[in-house]
């Protein structure tokens, strides 16, 4: 292969790498820009330029001593002054697996609509946390925002291990604290990670064995190559909002706009909303001639068998599938402006490529950060989120956020100076989005009739057995067999949610904090016996 081949390999192979998303989030000064940086820097992204004008730099901007690779991202002047991160900051890498775009966030509470900005088009949040300070009000509240935007996947990145002295009990303290605020949010797939972004320990490279001798859990960088994303896309609502009626001769007329879910193909029956005019796809063209189908996200022309009426705003969906059509709604709102939102007051609302002019009729409540308890509110103040219900001029598709994040959001647009105020994720009409209400530990104990209970065994038990003989007890027991993939997150998260966890092979660093129960003797016939010494134990850590 000559030198040119090998080349065009390489950028065809680059060009047709998997990509991810991703945003960094979390409290002010918990190391967001720095951790990037380090990331460009171990996966030589950077240029050497690049690298040497923020050597410079650390000597006058700098606050770690040495090289702060927060200059990295820290571009802006008033960023490196103050050591803050104040705008979303966009920054490509690549490593053989996959590329990368990451959103750099700010932590300061005045600027959580730039986060929720960065988080909107992310798959993935990485949500980090100083070990010496622990979960704070704003890791809270960036990680409730991440969950009403839609993200499925959370990973806490538990930084400056090395100021903790790499202590394995400060790091599980943090995840079990995080661990069990996040099981009220509703996301599906949340790891923890221990790191020490400044040095670079398990960030790209390996803790070594020295400093962490109780981490098996693989490093940060291999966790963002390896978690699986494809699955969260929406191939099954067909979903086309059109953005632009073409119309270059009296022989075409074709209607453009970027597929926000499903597939799309030549022949489909289809409705235009909100008009109800049935008719099919004839054509389906992309950038480079017709296509046999098209999804997300592509950027598409379609014309139609039938000459109807569609024009900017109007959506293309399926006669079977097809969201409901409202003036009158209820959403979460992220609230972004300096003035409260009252009701009565007039907006416009921005959904995909329609435009209405909405009034906010009344707030329904406003979700504490603490605790995500729901508080009656009579208005929305500024990083305020809570329900709330409009009323707009003409009507709006309602796709719930929580199953389709393409077209279940949109955005609120003062009209007389036309800045974004907020940001808005519809509710299904039966009820509301998941994770707002808060179940305590008490209440799930009362509901299972038994405390948490993580129960170490030995490798070669019966597991199953022993589950049959709980569960005949009236115990919840989950399984978390040995070896199991991201067994110590899982085990957790299953604790959280008030079971007990059998762990096969087991040691107590697997439980972190939660309650343990070490069974030495778990042979067939002493399964009766280690079932009845587990629901004592449970029944004993059950809140009276």
């Amino acid at each position: 292969m000559t030198d040119v081949a090998r080349g065009a390999a390489l950028l065809d192979a680059h060009e047709h790498k998997d990509l991810l998303r991703l945003l960094t989030c979390g409290s002010v000064d918990d190391g967001k820009s720095t951790l990037i940086g380090r990331l460009l820097a171990d996966t030589k992204t950077v240029f050497e330029d690049q690298l040497e004008e923020a050597a410079r730099a650390s000597t006058k901007h700098g606050t770690t001593g040495g090289m702060d690779y927060a200059l990295l991202l820290d571009g802006l002047l008033a960023e490196r002054e103050q050591g803050i991160t104040i705008d979303v900051a966009y920054r490509y890498l690549a490593t053989e697996r996959r590329a990368f775009i990451v959103a750099d966030c700010p932590g300061h509470v005045q600027y959580t609509r730039n986060m929720a900005s960065g988080a909107s088009t992310s798959d993935l949040a990485v949500l980090l946390v100083d070990a010496s300070a622990g979960v704070m009000e704003q890791t809270r509240r960036h990680a409730l925002v991440c969950s009403l935007l839609g993200l499925r996947h959370l990973v806490l990145a538990v930084n400056k291990m090395d100021l903790v002295g790499w202590q394995a009990a400060r790091f599980y303290a943090v995840r079990d604290e995080f661990v069990g605020f996040a099981a009220r949010l509703g996301v599906p797939d949340i790891h923890c990670i221990p790191i020490s972004a400044l040095s670079g320990a398990n960030v790209a490279r390996p803790v070594t064995e020295a400093q962490a001798p109780w981490w098996h859990g693989g490093t940060l960088l291999n966790h963002l190559e390896t978690v699986h994303v494809a699955g969260d896309r929406n191939l099954v609502d067909l979903r086309l909002p059109v953005q632009l009626a073409l119309r270059p001769s009296a022989d075409f007329r074709g209607f453009a706009g970027t597929v926000a879910s499903g597939v799309v193909r030549p022949g489909d029956d289809i409705v235009v909303l909100p008009s109800g005019r049935r008719t099919h796809i004839r054509e389906v063209f992309g950038p480079d001639g017709p296509v046999a189908c098209a999804f997300a996200p592509m950027a598409v022309v379609v014309t139609l068998r039938d000459e109807v009426d569609c024009a900017r705003g109007d959506w293309l969906v399926r006669p079977g599938n097809r969201p409901a059509v409202a003036t009158s709604f209820d959403s979460l709102v992220v609230w972004m402006h300096e003035e409260p939102l009252r009701p009565g007051a007039r907006w416009i609302i921005k959904q995909c490529t329609r435009t209405v002019h909405a009034a906010a009729e009344v707030v329904r409540y406003q979700i504490d950060i603490q605790d995500l308890r729901r508080h009656e509110a009579d208005v929305l103040p500024l990083n305020g989120i809570g329900r709330v219900g409009w009323r707009t001029s003409h009507p709006l598709f309602i796709d719930p956020y929580l199953r389709n994040r393409a077209t279940g959001g949109f955005v609120i647009i003062d009209p007389a100076t036309m800045r974004t105020v907020g940001a808005g994720m519809l509710l299904d009409r039966r009820g509301d989005i998941g994770g707002a209400a808060v179940v305590t530990a008490t209440e799930r104990c009362g509901r299972l009739g038994h405390a948490p209970l993580g129960v170490l065994l030995p490798r070669d038990v019966d597991v199953a057995g022993l589950e049959r003989r709980l569960f005949d007890r009236g115990l919840f027991a989950a399984i978390v067999g040995d070896g199991e993939p991201h067994r110590v997150d899982r085990a957790a998260a299953l604790l959280a949610a008030g079971l007990v966890v059998l762990l096969p092979g087991g040691a107590p660093s697997d439980v972190g904090s939660a309650p343990v129960l070490a069974l030495e003797n778990a042979s067939p016939g002493a399964l009766d016996a280690a079932a009845t010494a587990i629901a004592d134990s449970a029944a004993r850590g059950r809140p009276t």
